[in-house]
């Protein structure tokens, strides 16, 4: 079979690595480093991955699901000031996006349980 361990800890591994070279990118980028950067952001993160089809109780998600849910989110974090709303509505509107997401998510799963 498939080692287990092994794949795990190389998995963990490779997550670090790109970790320290999105932190190297954006060390060059702005020619600095804030140890708060992206502290705060963690529900933005969330639902990002919930709406790219991310279950959220783990063991199902796809790497074209994250990203369209990080361009979903992109497009709300730079369209929402574009259309002139505050700040609280912008939150508002992830809130809405996230309950939307976790309800279908549960519909789907529920569904696919029932063709089993």
């Amino acid at each position: 079979g498939v080692p287990a361990d092994k794949v795990k800890t190389a998995l963990f591994m490779a997550t670090s690595l790109m970790g320290a070279f999105v932190g190297a990118m954006i060390l060059m980028r702005l020619n600095s480093v804030q140890a708060q950067q992206g502290d705060g952001q963690e529900f933005e993160y969330i639902i990002a991955a919930v709406v790219g089809g991310n279950l959220m109780t783990g063991g199902y998600g796809s790497v074209i699901g994250a990203s369209l849910g990080a361009l979903i989110m992109a497009v709300s974090k730079n369209g929402i000031p574009a259309a002139q709303w505050n700040q609280d509505g912008r939150y508002i509107f992830l809130g809405a996006v996230l309950l939307v997401a976790v309800l279908v998510n549960n519909y789907v799963r529920r569904k696919a349980n029932e063709q089993r």
